[in-house]
């Protein structure tokens, strides 16, 4: 695929903040082992992916605004654009020394994702999407949603369990009705990486309650430009605010919701 001037720069900083990941996870292995841990070592970790993210979009386009996991809103003097980033969606794998993880950037356009970068420096795996322009790993290969029709044929990747929330029972109930009706269950750490897959054919399906919007704003233009659909728990239209997220190809989105909306 061809880039936009725009869409390379929203790369670069991916893959800036991802060398730096990178180096940091090199670490997590000997951490693990020390007295304190690593939690302090990690958090550290994303608020550098997150500066380096910030200062390359804003040297790049300086009018733009900002909505990050970390630093929170910065508005921008344009009054269009926003940049809304996870500079590290996977702490906890992070954390943990699982490589899976990513740096995940959409551009806001007025009330619209026109585009997005979520990137695995570990898996060294790009995948970007812009309106119109189709959804894309590695630059070579197009992505569309996988053509499955049934829910028995269908693995279903999920962001539960969120320990200490009040959803959680919700949660539960809803894993007890959908694990029995599908091929199997995932469980990846990393929302933008569930969608992204998902917009790949790897995954057929995608829920999660209480998620955030830098979570699903990347993923979320990936999965339409692949062909796919995304509703919240109700069955509205999908939305990055209102932390709802029910998506597949048409056909498993619907019988993935048809469950979701019977479990109270």
């Amino acid at each position: 695929m061809a880039r936009s001037a725009l869409l390379n720069i929203m790369v670069t900083a991916a893959f800036k903040a991802g060398r730096s990941l990178t180096k940091d996870f090199g670490e997590i292995e000997n951490l693990q082992v020390s007295v304190k841990g690593p939690a302090d070592f990690v958090s550290r970790a994303d608020h550098n992916a997150e500066k380096i993210v910030h200062a390359e979009l804003s040297k790049a386009r300086p009018t733009y605004g900002f909505l990050m996991e970390e630093g929170g809103e910065i508005k921008g003097t344009d009054g269009l654009h926003r940049w809304i980033i996870d500079p590290l969606d996977g702490t906890t794998n992070f954390l943990h020394g699982i490589p899976m993880f990513a740096v995940a950037i959409a551009l806001q356009r007025g009330d619209e994702i026109v585009a997005s970068v979520i990137y695995n420096p570990v898996l060294e795996e790009l995948f970007v999407a812009e309106k119109g322009g189709g959804a894309w790993l590695d630059d070579k290969k197009r992505l569309r949603v996988g053509g499955r029709k049934h829910l028995a044929d269908a693995v279903i990747s999920t962001g539960i369990k969120v320990t200490g929330t009040a959803n959680d029972p919700l949660h539960l109930r809803q894993l007890g009705q959908i694990a029995p009706a599908v091929a199997g269950i995932r469980r990846t750490g990393s929302a933008s990486t569930d969608l992204a897959w998902l917009a790949a054919g790897r995954f057929d399906g995608f829920w999660e309650g209480r998620i955030q919007p830098w979570d699903i704003a990347p993923g979320w233009l990936m999965l339409r430009e692949a062909g796919g659909t995304m509703t919240d728990f109700s069955g509205k239209p999908g939305s990055i605010w209102n932390g709802e997220v029910v998506a597949g190809n048409e056909t498993i989105q619907g019988q993935l919701l048809k469950i979701i909306k019977g479990v109270k």
